[in-house]
């Protein structure tokens, strides 16, 4: 099939669903690449640049996450104005500018602000990803394409601290900073080269602040928009908290060493089987009864093991202390695709800005207690498995109250009246 781009008016082939997903996983994989493949070289980037203590390290993600929190309110409406493929190519420009001033940095404040800038950068692949899968994709199918990404993006992040650290032995931290660049690059080369325009012209909206505040104002009157967003930041805050603090609770705490990398690998691969596990089961069994059920899990197993914590000291064994995560992450492969798509699917009218404040309004959530989480390290596990289950029963609670006032909710118990 055939399709003009509206961008360079020359016709274009609709990439294969394979492609589809393996380039959407890759321009995704930009914002986990950068975040975990930073791991390993944390306390090295702090020292060398000048840290004032040891959890200052994390302020190397926590940057990137704020301007990747407030970018997306910026990149989703842009691309309902100028075309999605216009909004990617803005945000890799910026991403590749915060790569650069990183590379150059000879001081913590100005590694911040690279680091910044990338956020910033890497809000656009992920919010305007979303936007083309929804373009072209709802409900069930959009929830199993997103799982699919999610199986094929999770393989990045998954090898990206062996690869951060492998560089750093080579070429230094720094060397790090030159791969995620050349990634950017491939992206906006095979972007410009396959991937066809999918928003209509008689779509496009003018850019403007307005129209900025109207799209939050639509996520917020929304009562599934809103509390799948807020409940997504919730999920993925324990996540967010997880990575803030991963290298220190292994290397720091367990004393792995070099096998961290390993360690990290085999948790986020995980997410990656359970979304696939996901994109089978997701159209037999809906997404609500298996989003409900994985947020089920990591309550109560993280409960459960907080008391088995504290009978250890904050220090159980680290079999113990994998078997736990394994169970979390499994059941965030699963909540992975289809919080997303729960929040997105009341705004299919307005898919781009609908991202965008999704998007934004998760992150800054997930951001905010994800940091409160990491920086109350203490050398133990208590404030991460404690994150874990606190977070649980808020989205537990909220799921509840989202779905006692959904439409689909109230077809349901009047089908069984």
């Amino acid at each position: 099939m055939q399709y003009e781009d509206p961008v360079n008016d020359r016709p274009q082939a609709a990439l294969s669903v394979g492609e589809f997903v393996a380039l959407m996983a890759l321009t995704m994989s930009l914002t986990a690449l950068s975040i975990d493949a930073m791991l390993p070289a944390l306390p090295f980037i702090a020292s060398e640049l000048g840290a004032a203590n040891p959890n200052d390290g994390q302020l190397v993600l926590s940057a990137m996450f704020v301007g990747f929190a407030f970018g997306q309110l910026y990149f989703g409406p842009l691309s309902d104005s100028v075309g999605r493929k216009a909004a990617l190519y803005t945000g890799i420009a910026i991403f590749i500018a915060g790569c650069g001033l990183s590379i150059a940095a000879t001081d913590f404040q100005t590694m911040l602000l690279g680091r910044l800038l990338q956020g910033i950068g890497a809000a656009a692949p992920r919010v305007v990803t979303l936007a083309l899968v929804r373009d072209q994709y709802s409900g069930a199918d959009m929830a199993r394409i997103m799982s699919m990404v999610a199986a094929v993006f999770v393989l990045i992040p998954a090898a990206a601290p062996a690869l951060g650290q492998l560089l750093m032995w080579v070429s230094g931290w720094r060397a790090i900073f030159v791969m995620l660049l050349t990634q950017a690059l491939v992206v906006a080369l095979w972007l410009g080269v396959r991937q066809r325009e999918t928003l209509k012209p008689e779509f496009q909206i003018p850019l403007s602040l307005g129209g900025i505040g109207r799209g939050i104002a639509t996520v917020c009157r929304h009562r599934v928009a809103a509390g799948y967003t807020v409940t997504s930041g919730f999920v993925f805050a324990g996540l967010v908290g997880y990575i803030m603090s991963a290298q220190q609770i292994f290397q720091g705490l367990y004393g792995v060493g070099d096998a961290f990398p390993a360690y990290f690998a085999v948790l986020a691969l995980t997410i990656g089987i359970a979304s696939v596990v996901n994109s089978r089961l997701v159209r037999r069994l809906g997404m609500r009864r298996l989003s409900y059920a994985a947020v089920v899990c990591i309550t109560g197993a993280s409960m459960l093991f907080l008391a088995f914590a504290h009978a250890h000291g904050g220090r159980p064994p680290l079999w113990s202390l994998m078997a736990l995560l394994l169970m979390i992450f499994f059941s965030i492969g699963v909540l992975f695709g289809n919080l997303n798509s729960m929040a997105m699917e009341p705004l299919g009218h307005m898919a781009g800005a609908g991202s965008a404040v999704v998007g934004a309004g998760s992150s800054l959530v997930s951001m905010g207690l994800g940091t409160a989480i990491g920086q109350l390290y203490d050398g133990t596990v208590l404030p991460m498995v404690s994150g874990f289950a606190a977070l649980g029963l808020l989205s537990l609670l909220l799921m509840r109250f989202v779905e006692a006032g959904s439409p689909a909710s109230t077809a349901v118990a009047a089908r069984s009246a």
